[in-house]
């Protein structure tokens, strides 16, 4: 099987019980280039994205740095979670989209709780 259809696979496997739960997620996903962050809530018609961060951003590029590196991805990983303490948005899941909880997709993580997101 193909390297990203396995990874596929497994991020069906975690969004489906976290559609069960309905709750907000934290989505991630990277490339080897960049990582992008995205708060999405579950809705009826079909799920919304409330604010997303990513190394494109402004904010990120002015602190400088690699956009693929661990330090960028933490830049990342606090800035969603400052917008979505402006949103009033505490509680979340986090959707790794079937990447290793590893390197950048963990620095990210770990940022945002930092920054005020309970996972």
């Amino acid at each position: 099987m193909q390297k990203n259809l396995a990874r596929k696979r497994r991020a069906q496997r975690g969004r489906k019980k976290m559609r069960e739960l309905g709750v907000t997620r934290l989505c991630v996903h990277r490339t080897p280039r960049h990582i992008y962050a995205q708060l999405i809530v579950p809705a009826p018609e079909g799920d919304k994205v409330l604010t997303t961060a990513s190394t494109l951003d402004k904010e990120v590029k002015a602190a400088g740095g690699i956009t693929s590196n661990i330090q960028s991805a933490r830049v990342v990983g606090n800035i969603v979670a400052k917008r979505a303490a402006k949103l009033g948005i505490k509680q979340v899941a986090f959707d790794r989209s079937g990447y290793k909880y590893h390197g950048c997709v963990k620095a990210l993580a770990e940022a945002a709780r930092e920054g005020g997101l309970q996972f």
